[in-house]
């Protein structure tokens, strides 16, 4: 699908004014096939603009309308190489068997102890957590080419075409973190990330199957700020250079026997 930005003459926008009508655009985006992937605020020039992806631009403004009104003073279509540049690069298929084919990477992400800090800080400051912990999330998806399969609430389900492109993604995500933490925040964001592979069943714009339920099971057994793989993708990453530590076997809620998991630990390359 072409990508676009729009701009919202806003003046006088505050930060939780965006990050509200933002959490707005992703509720309503499914109903319009629009997927947003990052937004950002210049509060000197009374601006927001979105970065998104959708079948035309009438869709990004019915999408604005429905949500909360703020109907685009400009959209632009973009070029995917230029925006996302900063992003990283974006995969390309190699041929049509690849896009076929139905072996998906499944990725979970689960902030840690979100309940606590709702509770700590209240909920107009904890939505501008979540939504910054968003954004990290989804850029790093933009830049290895992940679908959002949906919000969990404190976390994300995507799915990718590719092992190479998950652990990629997982890598970016804890880098972003990172960045956010040693930034001297007030509050430190730390996630949990699980991977599996397999051939999951799409339906409805969801995903079902065992690779999903190992995916998410990883990832509650994660350490926050760590990636935990299965064995499946253990192997794969390894024939791509990814490296992982000696793996352990982990008890599972939901499977009766024991899975070796492995955390990864970098890339050679």
């Amino acid at each position: 699908m072409p990508y676009y930005m729009d701009r919202h003459d806003v003046p006088g926008a505050t930060a939780q004014d965006a990050a509200n009508a933002h959490m707005k655009d992703v509720e309503a985006a499914a109903d319009y096939d629009v997927h947003f992937f990052s937004y950002w605020l210049d509060p000197k020039a009374g601006g927001v603009f979105c970065f998104a992806e959708a079948p035309a631009k009438e869709n990004l403004v019915a999408v604005h309308s429905a949500s909360h009104g703020l109907v685009p003073n400009e959209i632009i279509s973009v070029s995917e190489d230029n925006v996302l540049r900063f992003l990283g690069k974006v995969h390309d298929p190699v041929d049509a068997s690849e896009v076929t084919s139905p072996f998906r990477a499944i990725l979970f992400t689960d902030l840690e102890g979100s309940t606590r800090l709702l509770e700590e800080v209240g909920e107009s400051p904890f939505m501008l957590l979540l939504t910054e912990h968003d954004l990290i999330i989804r850029r790093a998806l933009v830049a290895s080419r992940g679908r959002e399969v949906k919000h969990t609430g404190d976390g994300i389900l995507a799915s990718f075409d590719t092992v190479e492109g998950a652990l990629g993604c997982s890598m970016g995500i804890q880098a972003g973190f990172s960045e956010w933490n040693n930034a001297g925040r007030e509050r430190d964001l730390r996630v949990r990330v699980g991977v599996a592979a397999g051939e999951p069943v799409d339906h409805n714009e969801d995903i079902y199957g065992s690779a999903v339920n190992l995916a998410s099971r990883i990832c509650d057994a994660a350490d926050p700020g760590h990636v935990l793989v299965s064995s499946v993708v253990h192997d794969l990453g390894s024939d791509l250079g990814y490296t992982f530590d000696e793996g352990h076997e982990q008890a599972l809620k939901g499977f009766s026997d024991p899975v070796s998991v492995y955390e990864l630990l970098r890339a050679t390359s």
